[in-house]
Order: structure tokens, then C-alpha cells, then sequence
């Protein structure tokens, strides 16, 4: 059976995928958006946790706070009137220490300082130079999010006009700051801690807010560049280092993209997983459903990750044997996992504040010590359950009771580092001895949880594979690192949204920028189909 045609196809409703697809339509090209799941928003979503044992108590499945959402996408989209609301996180990160002790990272500076002077007085005036600095280095890579990154393929003028892009974007920074920057986006995290600090609990608090979902245990080279990423902007009003808790939980910014989505015209198919990409002659032409049903298109546009799209949407025969071979080379396997939970009562956390509020008491990291966590990360790449994980978790419903009804609590957590692939079993075996564990290492810090727990589900490596479609659990659709970031991402040569398939585009976050619910990747990718319109024919 074969539909009406149209301008463009996505492959994919997750956040990126709306965004692309919006931005389409807004420009006045048919757009049809194509989701295998029944509710948009891939891992943006809101889910029931156990429709049976606790209706009605709904948490951010996967994605689980909003950070560097982008302002332009917000703005364009207008997704406020189309039922946004974010509360800005304050503090930021919080972690909870043996012995009883919690320290909250506070967005004034004035209140970490004086919070500091208490705790690590020594490191005080350190930290608020180094978070000053890092704020100046993260403002020169700002502009870059929002727009390709540099082709250094470009050859005779329009390579001189790239190279002069680029380079405008640091008009004024200084060789120092270029030199730290390469520090920061280069070096370890541990080396560069000891370099500016001496206090464990503030090395500690460094640590829980660097990059989540990362491969690499803090001593490996490159694990710096959570410094500056956490401070790039976000939210409505574009703020450095913006966190911020989504009313409704992370399912309201895809459902807000959603709706402005079908207000400029978009079709959005649920149910609807698509088998593979049209080709003739070199070109993609539309796209075929599982069902059978074939849909043309002058543009296909895929939100999926890079493997999934050129080694499972595509005949190998469709792309360059060396182009194929670059791409199986991207660094996946995930290594993380959620485990999100409704409880009876509210964790009583040891240590925290007797004066702390509902939002503040909503945020807690367990974060191991710098030699844990780099031989956590090193058991998880042997295939190993490892000893000592990392948690982090948020009460949701502390912030936003909507979440739940009267008596229960949403409890989400980020586990890492883990393995995707298991030396011993499967994860479908053993998922809940993951459960089981997260729930122990929870219950060192605030003992009343495993007695109020109701109802609990783990979604391992695996499950978010097989939930959410992204090849190995990878929830940034590869790693973020040098090697894989820029001009490198997905591979190098194809870094523009483009692809060697005519007509085909990514939009996702296997391209620049990367990971996190910023709609970066699908703004950046629908204004690069928009430039090619012409010769698209749209």
C-alpha cells in the first residue's frame, strides 16, 4: 500500500526529531513525524512506573532533568504557551557523604562562598575563581550549539568563509584561556581537582556535577569536559549552568513540542515503527513501515542514532563500504542505566538540613570516592556488576505533586558506571539484582526507603536499548568525547546532517552537538535542510 507523499518524513518523535519537524513545517514544508512507540518524546517522557501496583504515580522514565534546553527552541516553538513550566533547581547538585553529612552546590555565588568558608575554607576562594573562569571558557563555546560545526572538508572560498566563522566565535580570547580550555576539554577530572583543590568534600561535589552517561572513570583523560558543559546555557532566560525540574516531569517538553508541532501542521504517527529507507539511485525516497506500507518523501530526516540508522534502516549496498566501516566504530555501549521508584513516604536523608524545603530535599547524589568511581567504571568494562555505583536521585514529587497522589512519593535515579553487556548472564536475568543494589546503596543514606518502596522498575543498559531504540543503551547516541565531538560527530566527513544517502539527514544526537534534551541537533539539522531546499526540491 502506498500514502500520499511528503515534504519530509522523521524518523523518530523524541525531542530533536519534534524540533526538526517543527521547524520544517514552520518554513511550510509537509512534514510527517513517525514514532514505533504510542506516546511521543522517545526518552523525554512521562510513564506511569506500575499502572497496576501504583496508578496514577508518573516520573521522568529516562531523561529526568532539564539543563541546556535550548532558549531559541523554546522561544520559536513557544512551547511556555503550549504548557512548559521548569523550576529552576537550587541547589544544583547535592550530594549525600557517609557519616551524615549533605553539601548542596547553591547557584549564588555569595551563599557557596560563605558555605564554603565553613566546610573547606581553604578552597573557597578557588572555587568560586574556578566557576568564574569556567563560566567565561563555556561562553566562547556557547555559539557553537547552535549551529554546524565547522566543515574542515570545505575547499576554496566557502573554506575560507568556515574558517572565518569559527574563529569569530573567540574573537577575544586570550592564549591563556585557550590553553585552559584545551586543559579542561582534554585532561582528567581527578588531576585537574587536585590542581585547584584540596578539601575531599569539595573534590566530591566537582565530581557529582560532571558529565552523567560519559564513558571513563575520572582519572582518564578527557573526563575534565563535564566542567564546562554543565555550565553551558539553558532554559527560557539562557542561563550558565541552568537545572531545572520540568512540571509534569520531562514528558511536558516533548508534549508542549508536540503541540506546536500539530498548531504548524506536522502529522504525527504514533505506532508506527519504520523497517527501512527508501533508496533509488542514490537517493532516499521515502520510508517503509514494519506493517508494509511504504510512504514517500522528498526528505527523510532520522532521529534515530547513527547505527541504528545506516546499519539497520539501510542496505549496506546504499553506503560507501569505508563510510559503513566508520560507523560501526562509534563508541556505544551505554553505561547507564534508571531505576525509578514510587515510595510510601519521602527519603529521610542522613544529614540533611532540619530547616532544608521540599526542593531542596528533592536532590541527592551518592557519589563514590574518585578511586571507587574509576574502579567502578573499570569492572563495568569487564562486564562486571561493579561493587560500588554511582546513584543520583531526585523526588520529583517533592517539586511537582502532580507526579503522584496524596501519600506517595517519585523517586528517579541515574545509575552509573555499568556494563552493557554482562560477563556473566543476561540483563533480563538480572535486572533486579540491579534494583536491589541501587536500592541498598539508597538505603546507606537514607534508611527508610527499602521499607516503602511499592512499587519499582529498572530499566539496565539493555532495557533502554530495547524501550527506546538507541543502539546499546547509549543515551547520548555515542560517547561524548574529542574523538567523537565537532567535525568528528557521527564520523568524520559527514558532520553537516547530511549523509552519503541523497536527501537523507540526521537530526539527533549522534550529530553536533550531542546529548541532553537541548533540540540543538534538530534545529541545527532542519536549518541545514532548509539551506538545501532548493536542490531538495521542497
Amino acid at each position: 500500500m502506498t500514502a500520499k507523499q511528503y515534504g519530509a518524513i522523521v524518523i523518530g518523535g523524541g525531542h530533536n526529531g519534534l524540533t526538526s519537524a517543527a521547524y520544517l513545517a514552520r518554513a511550510g514544508v509537509k512534514t510527517l513525524v513517525l514514532e514505533k512507540r504510542s506516546v511521543v518524546g522517545g526518552c523525554c517522557v512521562t510513564e506511569e512506573v506500575d499502572p497496576v501496583l501504583a496508578p496514577g504515580c508518573r516520573v521522568s522514565t529516562a531523561s529526568y532533568m532539564a539543563s541546556m534546553l535550548r532558549p531559541e527552541v523554546i522561544r520559536d516553538l513557544e512551547l511556555g504557551r503550549h504548557g512548559l513550566r521548569m523550576l529552576a533547581s537550587d541547589p544544583i547538585v547535592q550530594i549525600a557523604l557517609p557519616g551524615g553529612r549533605v553539601i548542596p552546590w547553591w547557584s549564588d555565588q555569595q551563599r557557596m562562598h560563605a558555605m564554603l568558608k565553613q566546610i573547606a575554607p581553604g578552597d573557597a576562594d578557588a572555587f568560586i575563581a574556578l566557576d568564574q573562569r569556567l563560566k567565561k571558557l563555556a561562553s566562547y563555546l556557547q555559539p557553537y550549539f547552535m549551529e554546524p560545526p565547522p566543515d574542515i572538508h570545505a575547499r576554496g572560498l566557502q573554506g575560507f568563509l568556515e574558517l572565518f566563522r569559527a574563529g569569530r566565535r573567540i574573537r577575544g580570547i586570550s592564549g591563556d584561556e585557550i590553553a585552559e580550555m584545551l586543559l579542561f576539554l582534554t585532561g582528567s577530572l581527578a588531576d585537574l581537582v587536585d590542581r585547584y583543590f584540596d578539601s575531599d568534600e569539595v573534590k566530591s561535589l566537582i565530581l557529582a556535577n560532571n558529565l552523567y552517561g560519559k564513558h571513563g572513570g575520572p582519572h582518564r583523560a578527557g573526563t575534565a569536559m563535564g566542567m564546562l558543559f554543565h555550565l553551558l546555557s539553558g532554559g527560557e532566560d539562557e542561563k550558565q549552568g541552568f537545572s531545572g525540574h520540568v512540571m509534569g516531569g520531562m514528558g511536558a517538553i516533548t508534549q508542549a513540542m508536540a503541540r506546536a508541532c500539530r498548531e504548524l501542521g506536522v502529522e504525527i504517527r504514533t505506532d508506527s515503527p519504520v523497517s527501512r529507507v527508501l533508496v533509488s539511485s542514490g537517493r532516499a525516497t521515502g520510508v517503509e513501515l514494519e506493517d508494509g506500507t511504504a510512504i514517500s518523501a522528498r526528505v527523510v530526516v532520522s532521529n534515530a542514532d547513527p547505527k541504528r540508522t545506516f546499519l539497520g534502516l539501510l542496505d549496506s549496498g546504499d553506503l560507501p563500504s569505508e563510510f559503513v566501516r566508520s560507523v560501526k566504530s562509534i563508541r556505544m555501549n551505554g553505561p547507564s542505566a534508571k531505576v525509578n521508584f514510587v515510595l510510601s513516604e519521602e527519603p529521610r536523608v542522613q544529614g540533611m538540613p532540619a530547616d532544608a524545603n521540599a526542593a531542596q530535599r528533592a536532590l541527592f547524589t551518592l557519589v563514590p570516592s574518585y578511586t571507587q568511581a574509576e574502579r567502578c567504571y573499570n569492572q563495568s568494562q569487564e562486564g562486571l556488576l561493579p561493587d560500588d555505583i554511582w546513584v543520583d536521585c531526585v523526588v520529583a514529587s517533592n517539586v511537582d505533586d502532580s507526579l503522584a497522589p496524596p501519600g506517595r512519593h517519585m523517586l528517579t535515579c541515574f545509575v552509573q558506571y555499568l556494563p552493557y553487556e554482562l560477563a556473566l548472564g543476561h540483563w533480563s536475568e538480572r535486572r533486579e539484582e540491579l534494583g536491589d543494589k541501587v536500592t541498598a546503596k539508597i538505603a546507606e543514606y537514607a534508611p527508610n526507603v527499602p521499607g516503602s518502596v511499592i512499587a519499582r522498575k529498572v530499566f539496565t543498559p539493555w532495557d533502554l536499548e530495547q524501550t527506546f531504540g538507541i543502539t546499546e543503551g547509549n543515551i547520548f547516541h555515542g560517547d561524548v568525547c574529542m574523538e567523537q565531538l565537532l567535525f568528528m560527530r557521527p564520523v568524520p566527513g559527514w558532520s553537516q546532517y547530511r549523509t552519503p544517502v541523497s536527501s537523507l539527514y540526521l537530526c539527533g544526537a549522534g550529530t553536533h552537538p550531542g546529548g541532553g534534551v537541548t533540540g540543538a541537533p534538530g534545529y541545527n539539522a532542519a536549518r541545514q535542510i532548509l539551506r538545501d531546499r532548493k536542490q531538495l526540491g521542497l
